[in-house]
């Protein structure tokens, strides 16, 4: 089992990640910008521990980003000395209130262009999460819904991939991190199509691969 923080693990997309991560049998360290909201939180799904962002961040495996995207440079900034050779997850998309149904990525290409230069070239970046409800993952249902990882780093890739089925979802590997534009792109989409369309957290199938994991 991983040692994992969830950065901004009091918000609603940290939250659900790490429940779901708990309940795969990780430590799990809530980080927060406020030590009483990350013991409450800590307190409510079992997690390892908790801790302010930076100090969560030190000494784990995995690392994962989940803060909005006006707080992604300053949070990244936050732990950037602190996170040592972990795999660091991105799940940040550049949604742009109040028309968020309307893809704007920024002038760097993605919000993952913007990690690697917060974060430099030596860390171990990569990103995902983008197009899964927050509020299906803070439950114990099955979520019909893939999950895209990118990364250049095939290794750290693999490791995120990896952890997906123990959530109850099917990771699958998105290529190179000059990709994620694609799915943080796709998260306006989808939210158009939630209002258009009715949907409870509508989410994103591929089919007809050959050699793809199972789905949950």
């Amino acid at each position: 089992m991983a040692s994992i923080a969830i950065i901004g693990g009091t918000g609603a997309l940290g939250k659900g990640i790490a429940r779901r991560l708990v309940a795969a049998g990780h430590a799990v360290t809530i980080g927060s910008r406020s030590a009483e909201k990350a013991q409450a939180t800590a307190g409510e799904l079992g997690a390892a521990g908790y801790a302010a962002n930076a100090d969560a961040a030190e000494g784990k495996d995995v690392v994962i980003v989940t803060v909005p995207h006006a707080s992604q440079g300053d949070t990244l900034a936050q732990i950037r000395d602190r996170i040592g050779d972990a795999v660091v997850v991105d799940t940040t998309v550049p949604l742009v209130p109040p028309k968020v149904m309307r893809v704007q990525l920024p002038v760097e290409g993605s919000a993952a262009a913007q990690a690697r230069a917060h974060l430099g070239p030596e860390a171990r970046l990569v990103t995902a999460f983008h197009n899964v409800s927050a509020h299906h993952l803070d439950s114990d249902h099955a979520i019909d819904c893939d999950v895209l990882v990118f990364s250049d780093d095939v290794a750290a890739r693999q490791t995120v991939v990896d952890l997906c089925p123990g959530m109850g979802l099917r990771g699958l590997s998105g290529g190179a991190l000059a990709n994620s534009a694609a799915a943080e792109a796709l998260t306006s989409i989808l939210i158009y199509m939630n209002k258009t369309y009715k949907a409870d957290g509508a989410g994103i199938r591929f089919t007809n691969l050959a050699e793809a994991p199972a789905i949950p």
